[in-house]
């Protein structure tokens, strides 16, 4: 992965994360990572445990970005997703998935926090 986008990928991730805080999420692990794979947030929204996926782009609609989950990636965070919640004692927990979309372009980004984005797969 190049320079560039890595910066891109910490900057995306930065301004979704002061997204979630702003929104009123709690209890935030940034890149949370363990022998399955890695999820860019885990959080907590009320009475429910949110594993949230950032995607970034620049130059694109944040429609574009929207749909830069893909089946597979949705595969690998709900298999994080059930490592967390058997790690740490949570099964029993309301979950779901979030992904914050990040468009860089211009002077200000739009950042768009899409709830339940997708279903345990």
């Amino acid at each position: 992965m190049t320079k560039e986008r890595l910066e891109l990928g910490r900057v995306g991730e930065d301004l979704a994360y002061k997204e979630i805080k702003r929104l009123g999420y709690k209890k935030i692990i940034r890149n949370y990572r363990c022998p399955l794979g890695e999820v860019d947030l885990v959080a907590t929204d009320r009475d429910t445990l949110v594993f949230i996926e950032i995607k970034t782009r620049r130059g694109r609609s944040i429609d574009y970005v929207k749909e830069a989950v893909n089946a597979r990636k949705m595969h690998q965070i709900s298999k994080v997703a059930l490592f967390y919640m058997k790690a740490n004692g949570c099964c029993e927990t309301k979950a779901r998935f979030d992904v914050v979309a990040v468009s860089v372009s211009g002077d200000k980004p739009q950042i768009e926090v899409i709830k339940n984005a997708f279903e345990m797969s």
